[in-house]
């Protein structure tokens, strides 16, 4: 069986004092629930390390929002993998459409960035996604195949400790989200293309979770449609009283 996910990225929001106190919130007021996914949450690199410790004794698992595609070396600013790794976090978001738009990362850079999180044991939340240009014109699905081949440049072995989640740019933070059907199309495309490249069994237990203004109201249609395994949620996780519904949309 799939894991079931609510991933928040906290993207660059929250100073270190705000993250901490943010992840206590959400420690006590999930503390005693029955709580049916796992919960994740990716802090700035700043609060990686206070936040694992915060939480310790919780379900929370952390993540950091990126890693560097270099081990060691003169990369001023970069952050590598193992030192996210050797904060205690569990998972790294790899491929937001943030970084390829801002930054521009491709799957060149994207393939080892990759192979840095898996050679020190992260959980990549790897993103996929379309703007809004490519799902007017139809070519949102050749987009989205384009990006998985990042992915692909992984063993089947590598792949299954991979995250996949499908976030259009054209639903982040815009209020717009895709309807559960939209949604479900594309989470069922990816999963078809997972089968295709590597077989059924590593498809049916790949977690893909769904990005784009989810939120409370929406996330139990969402959660509801079958290839739907979870969220990466932006905003909304910012606020325990607007993160923890979504969570609790998994009965």
């Amino acid at each position: 069986m799939r894991k079931k996910i609510v991933a928040g990225n906290w993207k660059m929001n929250t100073t270190l004092q705000e993250g901490v106190a943010l992840a206590e919130g959400l420690k006590a007021a999930l503390e005693g629930k029955q709580v049916n996914c796992d919960v994740v949450v990716c802090t700035p690199f700043i609060s990686v390390a206070s936040v694992v410790k915060a939480v310790e004794g919780s379900v929370i698992g952390v993540g950091a929002e990126d890693c560097s595609a270099h081990t060691s070396g003169a990369y001023t600013g970069e952050v590598a993998a193992n030192m996210v790794a050797s904060t205690g976090a569990k998972y790294v978001i790899l491929g937001h459409s943030e970084r390829r738009q801002y930054h521009g990362e491709n799957n060149e850079i994207l393939v080892e960035k990759l192979n840095q999180a898996l050679a020190n044991g992260l959980t990549p939340i790897f993103c996929v996604g379309e703007v809004k240009e490519e799902r007017e014109n139809g070519t949102f699905k050749a987009v989205i195949e384009g990006q998985m081949e990042a992915m692909y440049t992984l063993s089947a072995e590598d792949f299954a400790k991979c995250v996949v989640a499908y976030e259009p740019v054209w639903a982040i933070g815009t209020g717009l989200t895709a309807t559960s059907e939209q949604a479900q199309e594309v989470h069922a495309f990816i999963r078809a293309s997972i089968a295709a490249k590597y077989n059924a069994e590593v498809a049916d237990n790949t977690s893909i979770l769904y990005g784009g203004s989810c939120k409370g109201s929406n996330a139990p249609e969402l959660f509801a449609q079958p290839d739907i395994d979870g969220g990466l949620i932006g905003g909304a996780a910012l606020k325990v009283d607007t993160f923890m519904p979504i969570i609790e949309a998994w009965k």
